[in-house]
């Protein structure tokens, strides 16, 4: 090799740059999570509630909360999955969805002693981590409020 000549490295100009791979990868993913936890609330846990579902009806009444409390949990359920949908809103709702999830987490322990007493806090740690990754979105949701007041 003489000293004119510089060694030839093989970069493939298709391989794109780790960090910006990766980066894209874990907000692909995580879009997909909040898409999954946003009909997972919608439909699966708000529809049987609001639409006055026998198993729904059966859980509130044992726990003295009757037609509305059911009404009321289903309902923010909805607006909660719904809002994990919208980028302006989805910490917010990660935040409350995970504040809605301890109270079942609490009446599952104490009142219904049912088979998915676990499920609540399983679902936590998901919306935990939305609600981490998306923090952004609430700095600028507070922005947003103050600007408009």
């Amino acid at each position: 090799m003489s000293d004119t000549t510089a060694p030839v490295t093989a970069v493939s100009p298709a391989a794109p740059a780790t960090g910006t791979s990766r980066a894209r990868r874990a907000r692909i993913s995580l879009t997909a999570l909040q898409i999954v936890l946003g009909l997972f609330y919608a439909i699966a846990s708000a529809l049987p509630k609001l639409i006055a579902h026998p198993s729904a009806v059966e859980s509130f009444d044992k726990l003295g909360w009757g037609h509305t409390g059911m009404y009321i949990i289903g309902a923010l359920e909805l607006a909660g999955g719904i809002a994990l949908l919208v980028p302006l809103l989805d910490s917010v709702a990660a935040v409350a969805l995970s504040a809605l999830m301890v109270g079942a987490f609490i009446v599952n322990v104490t009142v219904i002693h049912g088979p998915y007493v676990a499920t609540p806090l399983i679902l936590i740690l998901p919306l935990a981590l939305i609600a981490w990754a998306r923090r952004s979105h609430t700095t600028d949701l507070l922005r947003l409020v103050r600007r408009r007041s």
